[in-house]
């Protein structure tokens, strides 16, 4: 004997989704006449079923005034969650549709600050490789507490936590210097050490505020008690500009601010290109703390995955050499 099921009260509320597309069509142009162009059927067609859905509902949606209508408070109320609805239905129905398509999407969820300082401006070389595969960045710092059904093919995730259904390939290890930009260092005159860029100089600093990721933080506190100096004792009326926001702080430091940690993997570009120097050679390099790609397990088969995986190993490999010459030298 079938279980009885209880009437989904949601459902059975709803109204025709036929009238509520034709209201939303109205609503857009405020005519019902082009609305009828718009949706391909006819102006009696669409004055039917906005009439239908005011009757469900039990109010007027529109002031009709001659061939013009305008909404009522109510009918604006009905027409942004209507609207909105539609727009979330269409982008579900593009991203199933999708999955048929000839290009194949593939997903990466980073942390903003990877996704900003390091994806930009290596994207364009992946585009130009691969042009029948496109990129979706999610990007996030809650990249392990994720909307329910949200599953990226790809984390670049910094601890080695292995989430449920993927695999991990670690990548680069931290490697934590100061940054700050040629004109500041111009104004500010050179920097002896590090006691007088503590005591003297602008820090920019990355607070820990609403960071969930399951990582170490680290700030100039951390960063100078590695080096043996407690910079409170020796900075306590010094100027600190506090912010969770790492792309902020960089965009701080772009614009002569004053002077902020730099992640080697995340402002190499930067210094590359002359925007940034480090005004000091001191650094805080951590090999046991390491970065990871993370993928989902049905991947290993698909080709566009192994190709874009393959160009994010190789962009890492160019970068840890890169990086390797740069000690050396």
């Amino acid at each position: 004997m079938s279980k009885h099921v209880e009437p989904d009260q949601v459902l059975l509320k709803m109204p025709s989704l036929r009238a509520v597309k034709s209201f939303v069509a109205a609503a857009k142009y405020q005519s019902f006449t082009r609305a009828a162009e718009a949706l391909c059927v006819t102006q009696a067609a669409i004055s039917r079923q906005v009439r239908e859905l005011e009757s469900h509902l039990g109010v007027e949606l529109f002031n009709r005034k001659g061939r013009s209508v305008e909404l009522t408070e109510a009918g604006s109320v009905f027409y942004d969650a209507a609207y909105l609805s539609f727009v979330n239905i269409a982008q579900s129905a593009d991203r199933v549709q999708g999955k048929n398509q000839l290009k194949r999407t593939l997903t990466i969820c980073a942390s903003p600050a990877f996704s900003g300082l390091w994806l930009t401006p290596r994207l364009p070389d992946f585009f130009s490789q691969h042009p029948d595969i496109n990129i979706n960045v999610i990007s996030t710092d809650n990249v392990l507490s994720m909307e329910p059904n949200v599953r990226p093919d790809i984390f670049i995730i910094k601890n080695s936590v292995t989430l449920k259904g993927y695999q991990a390939i670690p990548l680069f290890y931290d490697r934590i210097y100061p940054v700050c930009s040629p004109q500041y260092l111009e104004q500010h005159g050179p920097i002896d050490s590090l006691e007088q860029m503590a005591e003297k100089h602008t820090l920019l600093n990355l607070s820990p505020y609403g960071r969930s990721q399951v990582a170490e933080h680290i700030d100039w506190e951390v960063w100078f008690n590695f080096h043996g100096i407690n910079l409170e004792s020796i900075a306590q009326h010094q100027h600190r500009f506090n912010a969770n926001d790492y792309n902020m702080l960089i965009k701080m430091a772009l614009s002569h601010q004053g002077i902020t940690l730099g992640w080697h993997h995340l402002v190499t570009p930067l210094i590359e290109e002359g925007a940034l120097l480090r005004p000091v050679a001191d650094e805080l390099i951590l090999k046991s703390v390491k970065h990871y790609l993370s993928y989902k397990n049905e991947l290993q088969s698909v080709p566009e995955f192994q190709l874009l995986k393959q160009w994010l190993l190789e962009q890492l490999t160019e970068e840890e050499h890169s990086g390797a010459e740069e000690q050396k030298g």
